[in-house]
């Protein structure tokens, strides 16, 4: 193998020190470039998009329906009630699917429409709009529902996956026991 040499008179000029930097900075890349290859190829295949603020929304609106005019205490429990259905088994794992879990049928449109009376919170299936109207309610049960995700507040409820306006008397009322009543509302497991 032939070696190199080296001229004793040469002298390292800031033009060497620039090329060599170049080629640490290409190799850089390539191995940045490399990286994000790798990345992408690990990437799950069924990824699927995100809203971050959705699950709030859908817990917000809940509580501006459920307890839009009650304190925070009224508003917190039934929050609580969404979580808890989130950890048992009948039902949905995530925040919108328990909110909105509902026997369905398909309307005159061909758009699938819960059935009236047939849904887990009675707002969603009662024939009137599900848009909140009055803007300081569904703001304060926004900032309640972030509260209540983050796990700001204990479970008031007592593990409650279910509760009723004391104005009614359900059918299933019997047959779960009663754990708190908060406000105007009576909560059971």
């Amino acid at each position: 193998m032939p070696h190199l040499k080296v001229d004793p008179a040469y002298k390292h000029t800031e033009k060497d020190t620039f090329k060599s930097s170049g080629l640490i900075r290409a190799f850089l890349c390539g191995m940045g470039f490399g990286a994000f290859l790798m990345f992408i190829l690990l990437i799950p295949q069924n990824v699927q998009a995100f809203d971050e603020n959705g699950e709030a929304v859908c817990l917000a609106k809940n509580i501006y329906f459920e307890a839009g005019n009650q304190p925070l205490a009224g508003k917190v429990a039934v929050a609580q009630v969404v979580q808890n259905r989130m950890e048992h088994s009948s039902y949905p794992k995530d925040i919108c699917g328990v909110i909105y879990q509902a026997k369905m049928r398909e309307n005159w449109k061909g758009n699938q429409v819960p059935i009236r009376n047939q849904c887990q919170f009675s707002w969603f299936c009662d024939g009137k709009s599900d848009e909140p109207l009055d803007t300081d309610t569904f703001y304060e049960s926004y900032l309640v529902a972030q509260d209540v995700i983050i796990g700001k507040y204990p479970d008031i409820t007592e593990g409650a996956t279910h509760y009723h306006s004391i104005m009614v008397e359900p059918y299933w009322a019997n047959t779960l026991n009663e754990t708190v009543q908060i406000t105007d509302h009576i909560f059971y497991k």
